[in-house]
């Protein structure tokens, strides 16, 4: 029977396993039986060190899932179900959080030290999700439960509450605590009495990322050094990429109280890990060893690619790749000196300035709750959040004009003419984003209207900052609050009911911009109605980030598919013209990661919107056409499709066009230098890319209507491709997001390609150009009205037409030359002994 069991742990979750053998008509007891069998082998594989059984990352599953004794998850699901939430969000809990706790040690391991790392979202119940991993670690004998709860007293307290009330007021005989809401950890006496066999609690300590409060904390668990020989303990970093990495004070005392712990499982817990996933490998240090884990995403959670967008990866159909949501709105370059001091030494006597933006911003904000107001349901709190800077004293400078904004609103609400606008800002904004779409019904300004002199009589100015003593406060009855703060705001803590935010802060590093956006998480009940109004340089960086993290967890994923681990995988993550990835300091361990174009599709989006500019590449592509005419093998046409295609073009060709084309810079991956000596290199070492195919794609319809003329008898018709709809258009400058659709990246193929998938097309152009390039060309209109089906689009509206280009480039053969533009973790220094099996040979097999 244990066998059946095995087998079927090879194909379903062990939860899934147990319902099978139910389902057999096996009873409870011979399945009680039969796990606790599994256990006892899982140990004592991992006691030998024999070698891992490749399953979920090359670790032994042990875990096989709730059990009838078990007290701390039982608890957990309870108090879910009772708060509503729905049957599939708690089986997605209960799967990922039994996922991580099966790669962790069996507590009953001799001695172990463990280091992984789970990856979540932000604002996306990482707290919850961890809370589930120490319940279901404690339900199986872990004992001692280390929550390192971030840098700020606000999360601590925050964490504390949230693990009190699901861990331990359930059931408050299994646990002892070393800490409270308002207590962050202090020597206990008799430190041995929590550890010795006669205390069978639980121990929770949930502290800081504070040097003075962690030292304190080592030195007490040296004191009860003796006790802790058979203690399995679970340390949960919360914001683990936060002063956990590459500090001289936080990471040394750390990797003390791990030192001190015999039994010891480090479990890192982010939504930005790019700091983690860049440590040294072979250092003694937190790089995640073990393994990593993405949390999956949750249903409904707003995300930086739901709001934001991102860009097509390789493989992917980019018409399939969403704009994000029509929720952005621009916050004028000239606004943002009234909203933030240009320098440090403006700081001192700065005053801010009510912009348009910001005005309407707040006039918004006062809209939106006042139709939760009508609405009646959800979360009952209401903020708005204002981020321009750090300094606590341009954020305290922010309050008296919103007060002054706030009282001056309240008496103009009799004014037919301020009335008046606010009816226009909400009809456009209602316009903009259908609350159908979100399963909601839209409210009407004449049903807000009279809610509003009881929103702007509750709404308070809140200046959250380390030297203030105002807080939010979401325990004493629902708030209106608009809230002005930096780093205090920007981690961790949740904003209940956050609708708008107003967001100008500069920064220079991945992780940073995406822990301040606040306005990520989940948004019952009002899903339709949050903005967030930024600066257009900072929705492109989010869009960006957006697509990072899509490749990041791309890759994360191949441990569990692909029998990898972080020791023989290094997750490599994109990099940007002007951002870091992470602190200077976090990267010291990394090093450049090659990215081939082989394979891989490459096409412009950004444009300078000029004519001179757009001039020179149309003189460019002329060129290029002009000569493919000429010294082509056989030239294609179909003017009735838009399409004509030179067939077995010289490189020189495409090289030289490379030259004289211009990308635009914030183009890192058109690179016109890198991508022609990559060609060349491929045509040297490996005698690929000497053979191009040019087509061109233009309109279908033919030339009757708006053509292009590229040489003489090569004309087609303008497509059309609309811009990123922004409020505020950066000057000469175009984000069209989209060029190239899939049917295109086939346009040279023989046969029907129309239904081929995006792999499929690779796999036949193997077939049939397995060395050749191809390269394609798009006439697109200047004025390019948009699709009315597209709601974050608007018309183009160059000066000149504007000419797209595509490259194609076949998956390498052999030698491949390659381009920099990814950073990981340098694995050179790491040896992986490979697994002695001479022992099968001899007489002990």
């Amino acid at each position: 029977m244990y066998d059946t069991f095995k087998a079927l742990l090879d194909t379903f979750t062990p939860a899934d396993s147990i319902k099978r053998l139910e389902q057999f008509g096996i009873g409870p007891d011979v399945i009680q039986q039969i796990r606790d069998r599994h256990e006892r082998e899982a140990i004592r594989v991992r006691e030998l060190e024999e070698p891992h059984v490749v399953e979920d990352g090359a670790r032994e599953t042990w875990y096989t899932g709730s059990q009838p004794k078990d007290k701390c998850w039982p608890a957990i699901e309870a108090l879910l179900r009772k708060d509503g939430w729905p049957e599939p969000a708690v089986k997605s809990l209960d799967d990922s959080s039994y996922r991580i706790v099966s790669l962790l040690n069996h507590p009953r391991e001799r001695a172990f030290s463990t280091r992984g790392l789970v990856v979540g979202y932000v604002q996306s119940g990482k707290t919850t999700n961890f809370t589930s991993v120490v319940a279901k670690a404690a339900d199986r004998g872990y004992k001692l439960f280390i929550v390192l709860a971030g840098v700020h007293n606000g999360l601590r307290r925050q964490t504390q509450a949230r693990l009190i009330q699901q861990l331990v007021e359930p059931n408050p005989t299994l646990w002892s605590q070393l800490t409270g809401p308002d207590k962050d950890f202090t020597p206990q006496e008799n430190p041995a009495s929590y550890f010795g066999k006669s205390n069978k609690t639980h121990v929770l300590c949930v502290v800081k990322k504070n040097a003075t409060v962690l030292r304190k904390l080592a030195r007490w668990l040296d004191q009860a050094s003796e006790y802790l020989q058979d203690c399995p303990a679970l340390i949960i970093d919360d914001e683990a990429d936060q002063a956990t990495v590459a500090t001289k004070s936080i990471n040394p005392l750390i990797l003390s109280i791990m030192e001190s712990l015999p039994k010891c499982a480090y479990l890192g817990y982010t939504a930005s890990p790019f700091a983690n996933l860049l440590i040294d490998p072979s250092a003694e240090d937190l790089y995640p060893k073990d393994f990593v884990v993405n949390l999956p995403k949750p249903i409904g959670h707003f995300g930086t690619e739901v709001l934001f967008g991102r860009y097509a990866l390789d493989g992917e159909d980019p018409e399939q790749v969403d704009d994000g949501h029509d929720m952005i709105r621009s916050i004028p370059d000239e606004d943002v000196p009234y909203v933030r001091p240009a320098t440090k030494a403006d700081v001192d006597g700065f005053e801010p300035v009510i912009t348009d933006s910001l005005r309407e911003a707040v006039e918004y904000f006062w809209l939106a709750t006042a139709a939760r107001r009508v609405r009646d349901r959800g979360n009952p709190h209401n903020t708005m959040l204002i981020h321009t800077s750090v300094n606590t004293a341009v954020h305290n400078s922010f309050e008296r004009p919103l007060e002054r904004l706030r009282d001056r609103s309240a008496e103009a609400l009799g004014d037919p003419e301020f009335v008046a606008r606010l009816r226009g800002l909400w009809d456009r904004e209602t316009a903009r984003v259908a609350a159908e779409e979100f399963h909601e019904t839209t409210v009407e300004f004449d049903r807000l209207l009279p809610e509003l002199p009881g929103v702007l009589a509750s709404c308070r100015i809140i200046m959250d900052n380390s030297s203030s003593e105002a807080r939010l406060d979401y325990e004493n009855g629902p708030v209106v609050a608009i809230a002005v703060g930096g780093n205090t705001l920007s981690r961790g803590l949740t904003l209940e009911g956050l609708s708008v935010s107003y967001f100008v802060r500069s920064v220079s590093a991945y992780d940073t911009l995406l822990q301040m956006g606040r306005w990520f998480g989940f948004r019952n009940g009002y899903a339709d109605l949050p903005r967030i109004w930024m600066t257009d340089e900072l929705a492109g960086w989010f869009r960006h980030i957006a697509t990072v993290e899509t490749e990041m967890r791309r890759d994360i994923d191949v441990y569990m598919t692909e029998a990898e681990t972080p020791l023989t995988f290094a997750v490599r993550l994109r990099t940007h013209p002007a951002m870091r990835v992470t602190a200077a300091a976090k990267m010291r361990g990394a090093v450049m990661a090659a990215s081939s174009y082989g394979g891989k599709r490459v096409q412009t989006h950004y444009f300078h919107t000029n004519a001179e500019w757009l001039r020179g590449n149309l003189a460019a592509a002329r060129t290029l056409v002009t000569a493919a005419k000429t010294h082509s093998v056989r030239m294609e046409e179909r003017p009735e499709d838009g399409r004509y295609i030179f067939r077995d073009v010289p490189h020189e060709l495409v090289t030289d066009f490379l030259a004289s084309y211009q990308f635009h810079e914030k183009s890192q991956e058109n690179d016109g230098d890198l991508i022609t000596g990559y060609i060349k290199k491929r045509v040297r070492t490996a005698g690929s890319l000497g053979r191009w195919n040019i087509a061109i794609v233009g309109h279908p319809g033919g030339t009757e209507d708006k053509p292009l003329t590229f040489a003489e008898g090569v004309t087609v018709g303008r497509i059309s491709r609309a811009r990123v709809t922004t409020t505020s258009p950066t000057p000469d400058f175009a984000d069209i997001k989209t060029l190239m659709s899939r049917r295109d990246a086939a346009v040279d193929l023989v046969g029907d390609t129309a239904k081929l998938a995006e792999q499929e097309i690779k796999v036949e152009r193997m077939r049939q150009f397995p060395d050749h390039g191809l390269l394609v060309l798009y006439p697109i209109d200047k004025v390019s009205t948009p699709d009315p089906s597209k709601q974050r689009r608007e018309p183009l509206n160059a000066e000149e037409h504007v000419i797209g280009v595509g490259l194609v480039f076949p998956e390498p053969r052999g030698l491949d030359s390659t381009v920099e533009k990814y950073i990981s973790a340098d694995l050179s220094g790491i040896q992986i002994e490979d697994e002695d099996y001479s022992f099968l040979d001899g007489e002990g097999a």
